[in-house]
């Protein structure tokens, strides 16, 4: 009985092994590398990614910066020539003065030629009244202060900006052309009448002027 009980459990031992390997060092060494190179890989897409990510961040807050050190603003109050030929009176110029709102960026504001060039101006001003809309306005530019006599604002520097109603011109057109052309209707800008004014330089935000006139006009107002 001995013997066949334990040549049974020799057979049965050595069915229960048949066709089954092992696993060498060697293999198990060869899934080990393939898992850390795969996981390698992996981790320099994911810093690849973040880093690219964090470059593009950094762009977007320098770009943001930029444009607002090129930020432009109002010094002081916005000044109203009246014609007094004319009964109510009606607004004449328009004057403002302007400056940086931060010390930074240089804002180009070369003002348009009139009668030799056109379209030298990479500022462009526009007003709104309650009956028109006139774009790309002719206007003039005068230093107040200390300045370096270009046509750039510059931190620590003002211009006067002057729009002058009476001839209001387009500063479009053709280079050909040798004087500005003249809008068909000039504004009327008269008591208790309101105007917008839009400056918009090539870099920086749009400045918005926005004032209504009193009842009453004198020779001289200030709309502060």
């Amino acid at each position: 009985m001995k013997k066949n009980f334990f040549a049974k459990f020799a057979k049965a031992v050595a069915n229960m092994h048949r066709e089954q390997r092992g696993m060498t060092g060697l293999e198990t060494a060869i899934i080990l590398i393939a898992f850390v190179t795969v996981a390698a890989v992996f981790g320099y897409a994911v810093l690849s990614a973040g880093l690219f990510s964090a470059e593009r961040g950094k762009e977007t807050i320098y770009a943001g910066l930029q444009q607002a050190k090129a930020n432009m603003e109002i010094s002081g109050s916005v000044i109203i020539e009246s014609n007094s030929s004319t009964t109510p009176y009606k607004a004449k110029t328009i004057k403002f003065t302007v400056r940086n709102a931060i010390a930074g960026t240089p804002i180009d504001m070369t003002a348009p030629e009139n009668g030799t060039a056109w379209n030298l101006n990479r500022c462009v001003m526009s007003l709104t009244t309650d009956a028109e809309y006139y774009n790309n306005i002719d206007w003039d530019m005068a230093y107040v202060g200390q300045n370096d006599t270009d046509a750039l604002l510059e931190a620590g520097e003002q211009m006067e900006i002057t729009i002058n109603l009476v001839n209001l011109n387009k500063a479009e057109g053709n280079t050909a052309h040798t004087a500005l052309e003249a809008y068909s209707a000039q504004p009327e800008i008269s008591t208790n009448d309101w105007f917008n004014i839009q400056v918009k330089p090539t870099q920086g935000s749009t400045m918005t002027i926005q004032r209504t006139l009193p009842a009453g006009l004198d020779l001289l107002m200030d709309m502060h």
